[in-house]
């Protein structure tokens, strides 16, 4: 396998998208979601994402997308408009070789230089060691631990907040 390459998602990689989601939600503890969506519902959710502007990027490997994550809002209301939370996810044959520490990278960089303040990452499962240690290596910092929000496979799930201050962070108003 060649190294990773990171560039803007497309409409066109909608089907690829949806195939690296759909495993992590019928095996996986990252997505809280029960049931992968199709991919007219991935066109979407993808429509909504970068109709708001927000960046969205796909990590290629040997000319396939192996990995994609995307920014968006953290929550609607006014007040936070200047937070994002990050979303990554990797095909499984293409995790541990630096897709995803790329893709986060160029989400990062993006959404500063976009203009927004905060990212914060809700990482599904507390056992999702390598989402943790991948956040925390780009200067994410722990905030804390939601106890047993979710239940899935049969078995209660936390989340795990971490936040990233982008830019001039809190030390200035926004512009």
């Amino acid at each position: 396998m060649t190294q990773p390459s990171v560039r803007a998602a497309t409409a066109g990689d909608v089907a690829a998208i949806a195939a690296i989601y759909r495993p992590a939600v019928l095996t996986g503890t990252a997505s809280f979601e029960i049931e992968p969506p199709d991919d007219a519902e991935m066109m979407r959710r993808f429509e909504a994402i970068a109709a708001e502007g927000y960046p969205y990027f796909v990590a290629e490997m040997d000319g396939r997308v192996v990995g994609y994550a995307y920014a968006s809002a953290y929550r609607t209301r006014p007040a936070y408009r200047y937070t994002v939370e990050d979303s990554v996810y990797i095909a499984p044959e293409a995790q541990g070789k630096g897709a995803g520490r790329l893709l986060l990278e160029a989400l990062i960089d993006a959404s500063a230089a976009q203009g927004y303040r905060l990212m914060v990452a809700v990482i599904g499962d507390s056992r999702n060691y390598a989402s943790i240690t991948l956040h925390r290596s780009l200067g994410f910092t722990f905030c804390g631990t939601i106890h047993s929000v979710g239940y899935k496979f049969g078995r209660w799930l936390d989340s795990v907040i971490m936040e990233l201050p982008l830019g001039e962070g809190d030390t200035s108003a926004p512009r």
